[in-house]
């Protein structure tokens, strides 16, 4: 037998080896990135992902939310009088800008698009989901009922906030959301029912509600939960009242 065909044979189990090599290399890198999670949500669907995102990312403001608090815990134990003054001055602050969490009775809006499969001839199908304006139509109204603290999505709304439209998904503050849109308000409940049922904008909304099937329901609930405001507060406009 040649000798190359010898030497062919020794080099094929190198080859073999390199192989399973690279293949380990590639599965320990996988598994860093995802730390430890699905590289490929379960699921597969827009809506899926959009989830497993958000989910990621509320995480990280939660741990954000206690490391701020232990940063203002150790900024406690430093003490001098100009210093507590001003500690005194923005704890004032803090309940009116939305930057301590909240608790009490109030009320739970659900929006949903429509049903999948669902057409109406004729019809635009942006027609069949909802919408910033849908959104903003019942905070508004909630607003304006007296709500002493709403959220989104589980996320604290504050006058900075901004719901934006992008295809048939909602963003909150750079973070997109898919339905169910579920928005909750402390206050008085039976002012801020009130509110939904004479905003011409809300019973606009609910006339897509019969004609398209689009998903609404407005509940009174004895405690909502209200998170703390987790974003950084910039005002890129400002002007000072004379």
């Amino acid at each position: 037998m040649s000798k190359g065909g010898t030497h062919a044979r020794q080099s094929w189990p190198l080859a073999v080896l390199g192989i399973f090599a690279i293949s380990g290399f590639l599965f320990v890198a996988a598994s860093v990135s995802s730390a430890g999670s699905d590289l490929r949500p379960a699921g597969g669907d827009v809506a899926s992902l959009l989830r497993e995102r958000s989910q990621r990312i509320d995480d990280r403001r939660d741990d954000a939310r206690s490391l701020s608090e232990a940063i203002d815990g150790l900024s406690a134990s430093v003490s001098s009088g100009p210093l507590d003054e001003i500690r005194a001055r923005v704890k004032k602050l803090e309940a009116a800008t939305g930057l301590t969490a909240v608790k009490g009775p109030g009320m739970r809006v659900t929006l949903t698009d429509s049903p999948k499969g669902l057409e109406f001839p004729g019809v635009d199908p942006n027609q069949l989901v909802v919408h910033q304006q849908d959104i903003q139509a019942f905070v508004n109204a909630l607003w304006a009922g007296g709500a002493e603290a709403i959220s989104l999505q589980g996320q604290r709304l504050i006058s900075t906030s901004g719901i934006t439209c992008v295809g048939n998904t909602v963003v909150l503050d750079g973070v997109p959301y898919a339905p169910p849109y579920v928005i909750e308000a402390i206050g008085d409940r039976t002012r801020m029912r009130s509110a939904i049922d004479s905003s011409f904008e809300t019973a606009t909304y609910a006339d897509y509600v019969d004609a398209y099937q689009l998903g609404l329901k407005i509940e009174s609930v004895a405690e909502v939960r209200v998170k703390a405001y987790a974003n950084p507060i910039a005002l890129q406009h400002a002007k000072a009242l004379s």
